[in-house]
């Protein structure tokens, strides 16, 4: 049936931009935050900021203006650097945006198109089906069984039924089509939709944080609360000995400097925002966060058949007539008119305008089967949506003269159970599916009824059918399938097939991809009788789920999740929305999944394409790993900083304040740009994906990885330690004890950086990873330390003193020392490992 027949033109290309330049574009336009605005505001709040806007202020104040200018420069460039990381962060995430705007279809010069939402115009002719987002307000002009969830706007969770002729002809933006299909005429969008008006109360609401977030928020705020603890005592330790209030404030300000760890939650954002862009160029759409936490943790994904294990290119491939009791090979020329009969009813079964797959199909082979098109002659007058478990739908027709058509297909279980079928009839139709179904067919089942008169049965089932057949269609599996499911074993995560379709036909593909457990199976029915204990070790043994609908799915959701599995699940319809919501990782298709499918997940495939989940999966674990190596980092370099600040003050050393706000903000500016610009760009570790999902309640913050970032900081301290300790019995000087200190600081860092890429392999396997930025930034780092150092002014500034090739080396030396030990420790993890596998 052509979109002609309901006599809609739509608009002309002309009338489309007069009514745009009119209106201008369907996008609602509140108040903008100012993301740059808000991060200055955000900048004043920082602990460090305002720790360096003190510091300057009082060295102002004590007459030593070079080492204010010197901080009041800090603050703009610990701002610049925030700044970018927050720009950077932003522009990744504005990016994301408008891959998962949703999109319309519209009738515009007498052809269907689909555009963007905001390319919507007033006066367009929008069409709406089942499943998708109404993306403006409008006024009905053709419907078939319509209905529409407005709960978005009146609260009410019952879909409501519309048509052209009802009291309520309108739809409204925002809301969601339950069933069928309508044509409207758009008549506001943007702003002026009804939704539009009461939109600015989005405004207000605050996004949650995820819960690592909240757990670096935490961690930070007990930083920055045993910072202030100690900066009090040290500040009356020192005004206790010197009795001046600004000097002692000083010293007290430097070691509350190298307390505080600003630099987590930075690289936090940026790994977040990053990875979440790194994903979309890869072709997945991160529409929520936390999804970036999760990925690495996925334990079990629950995948549809239809379009993800298979093509989704279906074609007509054969019909079984029962009248003849004979299976026809449509690809075949028909010599019968008996298949060509039956390939109209299911057709005449089928959306006027399909979009289904199997219902284009069915279209097409109408078009080629049937010498007179009628389809121009005939009007529905009734449909009944595709609904019942298991599922069916009916359609009815008539043309001019009264001549009606009522046609119905769907499982066959279900037109099985509403036609009356005799025994014999029974056991050729089981037959005839068996055989189609073994061979990976997927089975419809067709049926015709009469009914006269315009009063009809309020469910589809009270219709006496005649079964006439069925018609089987072929989907072939993926071609790269094979390989992805392997992907997903051996990276330690189990797969399991939930689809509406039966058993028999979802065996046969299970077997032909070398799908693990494809004789494990259990259908919907059967799933819902059990017990929550059944339920559960039922869900853990079976791995094919068949004859699905929304409740089971939903269910088989829960009793993973109870199970402490860590669930993905992929979706494309509206029956989908429910279980892609629960899931911790929704994943909707990107091409034919519906616009509420895409709304309920946290992931949008665009190519509809499992594989990019495998390389989603390797880049969840990537981008947990580095933002762990990260925190440990931050955490191992700031131990040592601390401790070399507070333990010569607190024993009374002969250079009690060793360093100065000027060293700490000069260590703080190579750590922020270590951790958030090397860490972040490394690729993945070659045995990420031979590992065992990581449990979802594991963090960073475990003890032994803790203990870890301890141990190797308390090492680097015993090593400044040793270097201070040694330049005094050399009678060394301040500066010179200074510089060696501050030299096997830096050391220790640059090697730090290194080892630390990974905790397990060597460093001679990680200096050969691929990361430019590795050699740029210490390459940085060590010339801008020799510049301290040996450019005089810049020495005189700092307070240090050029070394002699003996103390330069030794500083150096035991800087090494100091971080090399954990390449032993690794060698050791290594060896184990090797034991234990053998």
């Amino acid at each position: 049936m052509a979109i002609n027949n309901f006599n809609i033109h739509g608009l002309s290309e002309q009338e489309v931009l007069a009514a745009r330049s009119k209106y201008g574009a369907n996008s609602l336009s509140f108040k903008k935050e100012n993301g740059f605005v808000n991060a200055l505001i955000g900048l004043t709040k920082e602990p460090m900021v305002i720790l360096l806007l003190v510091t300057s202020c009082i060295y102002f104040i004590s007459g030593k203006a070079g080492d204010g200018i010197f901080l009041a420069s800090a603050i703009v460039l610990v701002s610049g650097i925030s700044l970018y990381q927050d720009s950077r962060s932003r522009n990744a995430l504005e990016k994301l945006k408008d891959f998962s705007q949703p999109k319309c279809k519209v009738i515009r010069h007498g052809e269907v198109l689909e555009v963007k939402k905001e390319e919507l115009v007033i006066g367009d002719s929008l069409i709406v089906e089942e499943g998708t987002f109404i993306t403006a307000d409008g006024v009905i002009e053709h419907s078939n069984d319509f209905s529409i969830n407005e709960s978005i706007l009146t609260g009410e969770s019952l879909a409501v039924f519309k048509d052209s002729s009802s009291a309520d002809n309108l739809i409204f933006s925002g809301t969601t089509v339950a069933s069928g299909l309508a044509i409207a005429t758009v008549t506001a969008i943007g702003n002026q939709t009804r939704l539009g008006k009461i939109g600015r109360s989005l405004e207000s609401i605050a996004e949650e944080k995820t819960p690592l977030e909240i757990q670096i928020s935490n961690f930070v705020k007990k930083m920055v609360i045993v910072g202030v603890i100690v900066f009090l005592t040290v500040w009356g330790i020192n005004y206790f000995h010197s009795a001046n209030i600004l000097d002692s404030l000083l010293k007290a300000l430097t070691l509350a400097m190298s307390i505080l760890p600003e630099e987590i939650p930075v690289a936090f954002t940026t790994f977040m925002a990053l990875g979440a862009w790194r994903l979309m160029k890869i072709g997945v759409v991160v529409k929520q966060m936390k999804t970036v936490e999760t990925l690495g943790s996925a334990s079990v994904i629950c995948t549809d058949k239809t379009g993800t294990l298979t093509e989704n290119k279906m074609s007509l491939a054969k019909a079984y007539v029962l009248k003849e009791d004979c299976i026809y090979n449509l690809n075949e020329k028909l010599s019968t008119g008996a298949a060509t009969e039956l390939i109209a009813l299911a057709m005449w079964a089928s959306e006027p305008i399909p979009f289904d797959p199997m219902e284009v199909a069915l279209h097409n082979a109408y078009t080629h089967t049937n010498r007179a098109d009628e389809r121009s002659d005939y009007k529905m007058i009734h449909e009944y949506p595709l609904g019942g478990k298991p599922p069916m739908m009916t359609h009815l027709f008539e043309n001019g003269k009264g001549n009606r058509i009522i046609a119905a297909k769907g499982a066959p279980e279900a037109l099985i159970g509403v036609s009356n079928l005799n025994q014999i009839e029974k056991e050729h139709v089981t037959a005839a599916i068996a055989a189609l179904a073994i061979e990976g067919y997927r089975v419809l089942a067709v049926g015709e009824a009469n009914f006269v008169g315009s009063d009809f049965p309020a469910t589809q089932q009270e219709f006496h059918f005649v079964f006439k057949g069925l018609v089987a269609f072929y989907d072939p599996p993926k071609k790269n399938i094979t390989a992805v499911l392997q992907g997903f074993y051996k990276a330690g995560i189990k797969v399991k097939i939930i689809t509406g379709d039966n058993a028999e036909t979802t065996g046969a593909i299970a077997k032909q991809i070398d799908f693990h457990g494809a004789d494990q199976c259990i259908s919907g029915d059967m799933l819902m009788q059990l017990s929550e204990q059944e339920l559960r070790e039922k869900v853990k043994k079976a791995n094919i789920f068949t004859r699905m609908f929304p409740d089971a799915k939903l269910k088989i959701i829960n009793a993973l999740k109870a199970q402490n599995e860590i669930v993905a699940m992929t979706g494309d319809g509206v029956n989908d929305g429910p279980a892609l919501k629960a899931a911790h990782i929704g994943i909707a298709m990107g091409k034919k999944g519906t616009e509420i499918a895409k709304q309920a997940a946290s992931l949008i495939l665009l190519e509809d394409d499992l594989s990019k989940m495998v390389d989603a999966v390797a880049m969840g674990r990537r981008i947990y790993t580095n933002l762990k190596k990260a925190i440990q980092y931050i955490i191992s370099i700031h131990i040592p900083i601390v401790l070399t600040v507070f333990i010569p003050l607190a024993l009374g050393w002969i250079y009690p304040n060793i360093f100065s706000p000027v060293h700490i903000i000069f260590l703080e500016l190579i750590m922020g740009p270590t951790c958030s610009i090397i860490y972040e760009n490394e690729p993945i570790e070659k045995n990420a994906m031979l590992q065992k999902p990581r449990p979802f309640s594991t963090t960073f913050f475990n003890w032994k990885e803790l203990a870890t970032s301890i141990v190797q900081g308390a090492a680097i301290t015993i090593g400044t330690l040793t270097v201070y300790q040694y330049a005094i019995s050399k009678a060394a000087d301040e500066q010179v004890t200074r510089t060696m200190v501050f030299t096997t600081l830096i050391s220790a860092n640059i090697l730090l950086t290194l080892v630390n890429r990974s905790f397990y392999y060597s460093l001679f396997t990680t200096i050969k990873y691929k990361n430019n930025l590795v050699l740029l930034v210490i390459g940085l780092t060590i010339f801008i330390s020799c510049s301290l150092i040996y450019i005089r002014p810049l020495a005189v500034f700092f307070g240090f003193n050029s070394l002699n090739m003996s103390d330069l080396v030794m500083s150096i030396i035991i800087g090494f020392t100091s971080v090399i030990w954990f390449e032993l420790y690794k060698a050791w993890l290594r060896k184990d490992s090797e034991v234990k596998t053998s």
